[in-house]
């Protein structure tokens, strides 16, 4: 994917998040998502992506092949979302994966009472 077309992509899902009511003051896991061909590359990129702040999830595809979700914590902004993409982006294509985006859960308040 173009890095133009991810940033147009990523303006698109923040404003659409702002007008949902979301949360932009405090920290939040946002989760970025991979496909490998197989486990050990999968395992691999999320080597490389160590500490606190980070949760790395490696699951098998119905397809055979492998997908990571990396969540990391820290405040939805378009400058730190995109400076870690393409730190995501550099480990992830050389190892043969394919960047699938990024996305977050958003609290739902006042549903259930």
């Amino acid at each position: 994917m173009s890095t133009a077309h991810q940033e147009d992509l990523s303006s698109y899902v923040l404003r659409r998040m702002k007008e949902g009511g979301f949360d932009f003051s405090r920290i939040h896991p946002i989760e970025f998502y991979a496909i490998f061909p197989d486990e050990e590359r999968a395992r691999r990129a999320a080597g490389k992506f160590c500490g606190e702040s980070l949760n790395a999830q490696i699951n098998v595809r119905d397809d055979g092949a492998w997908n990571l979700e990396l969540s990391k914590v820290m405040y939805a902004t378009y400058g730190g979302i995109g400076d870690f993409e393409q730190d995501f982006e550099a480990v992830v294509v050389p190892l043969g994966g394919i960047i699938e985006g990024w996305g977050v859960k958003q609290e739902v308040r006042g549903l259930l009472n």
